[in-house]
């Protein structure tokens, strides 16, 4: 009589347990913590411009381009966080035509992502004093690159720049990367000087 009841309570508990639903565990994302930025002074290629950058920053490669005008490639990497900050500095010299077709083409390459993108804020910038004046973009979404900016001084200058992480692109798992380093592009635009301005404007 004992057996037969330690079977049937065992049986019952067995199909207790076995009836439970299970719940899967949710989907949690890496939890990443930054360095506070410190930030150092950069020149771009014959001193054509300068800003401040991130110390996290460990490779700063800069490559001449042919073009029409005198233009550079300048490659801002943050290997810790597998992404980097292409730049294109290209030259207007006071030249109209230059100005719109280095417009058209900086806008061209935020409008391919429309595709993808969830929705692409813009925020404009404008800074009279040092004539810098530009827009930058959140492509926010599953794309290639996530920020996407220029900024010039409509005569002499013109800077773009796109953010590329080396990763499969998962907005959800980048974004923590994607915000930091948004801070120290803002940082950049806030802090450009263009090379007749070096002397006049300090730091």
């Amino acid at each position: 009589m004992k057996i037969k009841q330690c079977f049937c309570i065992l049986t019952i508990a067995l199909f207790a347990s076995c009836t439970q639903d299970y719940v899967p565990k949710p989907k949690a994302f890496l939890r990443l913590d930054y360095p506070e930025p410190k930030y150092n002074i950069v020149t771009l290629p014959e001193e054509k411009a300068s800003f401040k950058i991130n110390t996290l920053v460990d490779e700063v490669m800069a490559n001449p381009i042919t073009s029409t005008t005198k233009t550079y490639g300048i490659n801002l990497k943050y290997n810790a966080l597998k992404a980097t900050v292409f730049l294109t500095y290209k030259s207007i010299d006071n030249n109209p035509s230059h100005l719109k077709s280095f417009l058209r083409d900086a806008q061209k390459l935020t409008l391919e992502h429309t595709k993808k993108a969830d929705e692409i804020p813009a925020f404009p910038f404008e800074d009279s004093t040092r004539n810098v004046y530009g827009l930058l973009s959140e492509v926010k979404g599953n794309v290639a690159s996530t920020i996407q900016f220029y900024v010039t001084d409509s005569t002499n200058h013109f800077l773009t720049g796109s953010l590329y992480f080396k990763a499969k692109p998962n907005y959800d798992s980048i974004l923590p990367a994607v915000n930091y380093i948004e801070k120290d592009i803002r940082q950049m635009i806030e802090t450009l000087k263009w090379e007749e301005q070096r002397e006049t404007f300090k730091y």
